[in-house]
């Protein structure tokens, strides 16, 4: 399976929708980088985990989960990048491919060190891009399709029965 590792902080700080967002509505930003993710997710089918650093969220280190993507706020005093380090480390096997985003050249050559991919926040945002115009592509073919009825009709006995829906004889 496929996992991407991402570097929230950094996605909001590259991405231009998130940077204009989290000046207003910081947690607002977080959550449209989850929603954005499960999209990308659920088009890609690889396992996604968002990993935000603890020093704009105090306290102990906190893990859930938002429409299948894994949110992981590191414990206070660790950085984003230390635990994207370790569980590149962890998670990157023979059946599985880590692939890090983020756009910290310094943490790119460090994870690539690991045997994990690395991907940058413009590479990202450009296949995230791409993943979107196939969903609404993929939602326009199936608006466009007209429900079957369930019991089979001539088309002269739907035409009938249209005529009585609408009260025309």
């Amino acid at each position: 399976m496929d996992i991407l590792l991402v570097d929230g902080y950094n996605m909001i700080g590259a991405w231009p929708e998130l940077r204009r967002l989290k000046d207003t509505d910081f947690a607002g930003a977080r959550d449209r980088l989850v929603t954005l993710m499960a999209e990308y997710q659920g088009v890609h089918g690889c396992r996604v985990i968002i990993v935000f650093d603890a020093h704009f969220v105090k306290g102990t280190e906190k893990k859930y989960r938002d429409a299948k993507v894994e949110v992981i706020f590191t414990r206070e005093n660790e950085t984003a990048d230390e635990r994207i380090e370790k569980m590149a480390i962890e998670l990157n096997n023979v059946r599985d491919q880590v692939t890090v985003a983020t756009s910290d050249y310094t943490e790119q050559w460090a994870v690539f060190g690991q045997g994990a991919l690395r991907i940058s926040a413009r590479e990202l945002l450009t296949e995230l891009s791409i993943t979107q115009k196939a969903i609404q592509k993929n939602l326009g073919e199936i608006s466009e399709v007209k429900p079957h009825a369930r019991i089979p009709l001539s088309k002269e006995t739907a035409e009938t029965f249209e005529k009585w829906r609408r009260g025309k004889k």
